[in-house]
């Protein structure tokens, strides 16, 4: 990586659940943003801001974009999306829409994960709007939550916020997907749930994320949701909206058919807890037993859960061996 104004603006191509194989756009330097949330992967915010400026002149950016999709080209691999993903929040750079708009002859859809901070303007929404994919964050519906788990801009109001998200959604004709991150104490509780289930069933969002800090958050002690938690939480979106999958680390080969039936156990339960007839059902199709389960939850790579009087079981979380 280059330093200064050299810094790269496109990496990748990686995987990921949500997009396949994504071609990241940094389009803001590190680490300017709306919010300095506690569990922020890229530490504390440098810079909290809520003025749209340029960051990098367009031509610069097209150009390491254009650059790394011919070496993707050339190496024979798969760009399934263009994804705005930088060290700051997209949507202040104010040559987003123009950006969008630039690279589309490319032939490759578009995703932009915002932290939907910005949705109250209507120049942000119209940029958006020339997205295939936007993913929105909604940590909390509460005021109070709202500004202890993502302290926000001063000048920052969550009810324009949610407005803006409703209006964006309502005219936005790609995929709209949410994001909730869950942390432990904070916003993980079945009241804070709910309230954030009644908005999602307003929204109507493609798919519902529920996730959890996988790497070093910003602020010490800061902790995942439990398994217990996430669990809950899944039950709750779920009984509201479709599409409700978790974002909890792993990532590859999900609901792949790979003939092995512990892959495929690992993989299915880290996005969706299995019922326990569900499993009896697809242990059967393997042509397996219930000794493999017992096997995965000795070895503590599988977590036996009761919700409502259901057993569930979902993949044991990185770290809580």
């Amino acid at each position: 990586m280059k330093s200064g104004d050299e810094i790269m603006k496109a990496y990748g191509p990686v995987p990921s659940r949500r997009l396949g194989k994504s071609l990241g756009i940094n389009n803001i330097p590190p680490k300017i943003c709306t919010y300095s949330c506690v569990y922020c992967q890229l530490g504390a915010t440098i810079k909290t801001q809520v003025d749209r400026r340029e960051f990098y002149k367009i031509d610069d950016l097209l150009k390491d974009i254009k650059r790394k999709v011919k070496e993707a080209e050339k190496n024979r691999e798969t760009i399934d999306y263009l994804s705005f993903v930088p060290d700051g929040e997209p949507t202040l750079d104010i040559n987003l829409g123009k950006e969008i708009k630039l690279l589309k002859p490319l032939g490759i859809k578009i995703a932009v994960i915002t932290n939907a901070s910005l949705l109250w303007r209507e120049d942000v929404r119209n940029d958006l709007l020339k997205a295939d994919w936007v993913s929105l964050k909604i940590d909390s519906v509460n005021e109070k939550t709202w500004h202890k788990i993502d302290r926000p801009h001063r000048s920052l109001k969550l009810k324009g916020i949610l407005e803006g998200m409703l209006e964006f959604a309502h005219i936005f004709e790609g995929e709209l997907a949410t994001e909730t991150m869950l942390i432990q104490g904070i916003n993980d509780n079945d009241k804070e749930i709910m309230a954030v289930a009644n908005f999602l069933s307003e929204l109507k969002p493609d798919k519902a994320y529920i996730a959890i800090p996988t790497r070093p958050p910003a602020e010490k002690g800061i902790m995942p949701a439990s398994e217990q938690s996430i669990n809950s939480a899944y039950q709750i979106l779920g009984n509201e909206l479709p599409g409700v999958e978790y974002l909890i680390g792993y990532e590859g080969n999900a609901f792949a058919f790979t003939e092995n039936v512990e892959d495929d156990l690992l993989s299915i339960t880290s996005v969706h807890p299995m019922r326990e007839e569900a499993v009896k059902e697809f242990l059967s199709k393997a042509r397996s037993d219930w000794g493999i389960i017992e096997r995965l939850i000795r070895e503590n790579k599988l977590i036996e859960m009761e919700y409502q009087g259901k057993k569930f079981y979902m993949r044991k979380l990185a770290g809580r061996f």
